[in-house]
């Protein structure tokens, strides 16, 4: 009877104790700290680690969904010691998740929930008008680590991942403007965080799909026309598939480039005349094309044109030029061109590089059909990368012809080479001509209407005496001037 008081009183005891201890353990655990959240790239699986909740009773861990300020339970760990959780069928591959952990005792008490931590996700924007790619990522919480810095990796056409540039903590956005298009490019984000941890976002990828841009744009030439006009001509990369070019002009070393035109040419060179241009300077020209947002996408080379001056001085004529400039490639040869009234004629005997160039009038006066004597410099490009060969003109600048003629009082035919023939000295070749020689009694001795012959002090070959004969010059000039003269001419015999 006693045993069975001694065991109804252990059993009650038992009871009543448990009762107690069950009713007075109510206190939840400290909450763990949410360490570090990273995002598979190739799955979009978020791994989810934090440190142990210091409190003595853990029975596990029950990790969250964070949204809207509720936690959503996604999976509870029945091990004091789990510190990390592989969270499956993410939706961090589109958008950042944010996940918190709390520890769960053996009573089945819940701690307050941990810190909260956001996935970095990542996005691409192509902007073809601009060609740039912006990758952007929202900010990753630096608690329990701080973010150092961000690292931006890229793949180019499934190539490896490279890093492209690490950035500051407080920016969360990357402009990339070197790339290839109709290229899948990859991107991953990773920060940087105090203690060497490392949180890496999601790949995000693109396909730089965008209107092809010229790689180059030539300019051809800037070369002045007859109509003081300036012809322009540009040639494209011919894969571009823009066909729109800007045209800019600046006047002088010193002038910004203004815009002067638009235009558009579905094959082959693109061709402009500006007719505004002040030829007496040097005006620089520089075309870019146009992509589908009117921005600028490629520029060419500069072009100029090439300003011709004058200057005489006694005999001799004095040509200067501004150097072209400039080709892709080099200025092969400035060539001097010449019209003394019968169409232009190449002077320079060879090519050379100096822009001066000097000639004698005497040179020139017996070619002379008109009143003036012009001159042109034309340039000519060599070892061009694209093989076009740009060739331009300068302006014209022109001289009046210097109608002087000059008609010796003596000369000696005496057949030693020294002042044998006796014939008038003219600057220029006459358009008409009549030369009269005469003795006193006003008999013709010589008479010649070609400005080449001479007389030789004879008449039908036999040698006329020592003394004065007359002479009678008519000459229409280049100009048109009728000019006649008369005068005396002596012959006298070195004996």
């Amino acid at each position: 009877m006693l045993i069975h008081l001694r065991n109804i009183f252990i059993a009650l005891f038992i009871i009543f104790s448990t009762n107690v201890s069950a009713q007075t353990d109510t206190n939840p655990p400290i909450p763990p700290v949410l360490n570090l959240l990273n995002v598979d790239p190739l799955t979009g699986n978020v791994e989810i680690s934090w440190f142990l909740s210091p409190s003595h009773d853990v029975a596990g861990y029950v990790v969250y969904l964070y949204k809207n300020n509720e936690g959503y339970a996604l999976d509870t760990l029945h091990n004091p010691l789990a510190t990390s959780y592989l969270r499956t069928g993410s939706g961090s591959s589109y958008y950042s998740e944010s996940f918190v952990v709390a520890a769960i005792d053996s009573a089945g008490n819940i701690s307050p929930l941990s810190n909260q931590l956001g996935t970095i996700h990542t996005e691409i924007r192509l902007d073809s008008c601009n060609k740039s790619i912006e990758v952007l990522w929202n900010t990753y919480l630096s608690i329990p680590n701080q973010v150092q810095s961000y690292s931006v990796f890229f793949s180019e056409g499934g190539s490896s991942f490279i890093e492209a540039a690490q950035v500051a903590a407080g920016k969360n956005n990357l402009l990339m403007n070197d790339f290839t298009i109709n290229t899948e490019y990859c991107f991953i984000v990773r920060a940087n965080l105090a203690g060497g941890y490392l949180s890496g976002s999601n790949k995000a990828c693109i396909l730089t799909k965008m209107q092809q841009p010229p790689q180059w744009i030539n300019a051809d030439y800037a070369t002045v026309r007859e109509d003081n006009s300036i012809l322009l001509s540009f040639t494209m990369d011919p894969s571009s598939e823009i066909r729109t070019l800007h045209i800019e002009r600046k006047t002088g070393l010193n002038g910004t480039f203004q815009l002067i035109d638009q235009i558009t040419s579905l094959e082959g060179p693109f061709a402009y005349t500006d007719s505004k241009a002040d030829i007496s300077k040097v005006n620089y020209y520089m075309a870019s094309a146009l992509n589908n947002c009117k921005i600028p996408v490629t520029y060419s080379n500069v072009a100029s044109n090439i300003v011709l001056s004058l200057r005489t001085e006694n005999n001799e004529i004095s040509l200067a030029w501004n150097p072209y400039k400039e080709w892709n490639g080099d200025v092969a040869a400035y060539e001097v061109y010449v019209n003394t009234g019968t169409g232009w004629q190449q002077r320079s005997t060879g090519n050379f590089t100096d822009t001066l160039f000097n000639i004698h009038y005497s040179d020139l006066m017996y070619e002379t059909t008109g009143d003036k004597v012009c001159f042109m410099i034309k340039a000519k490009e060599g070892s061009n990368p694209y093989g076009i060969t740009g060739e331009s003109s300068s302006s014209t600048v022109c001289m009046p012809v210097t109608e002087l003629i000059t008609v010796p009082n003596t000369f000696t035919p005496d057949q030693n080479g020294i002042n044998d023939l006796f014939y008038p000295f003219l600057s220029f070749t006459p358009s008409d001509y009549q030369l009269i020689i005469s003795d006193t009694r006003r008999k013709i001795l010589f008479e010649t209407r070609d400005y080449t012959d001479k007389w030789d002090g004879t008449q039908n070959g036999n040698p006329l005496p020592e003394g004065v004969y007359l002479w009678f010059l008519k000459i229409k000039t280049p100009s048109g001037r009728n000019i006649s003269r008369t005068g005396t001419v002596t012959i006298i015999y070195n004996r």
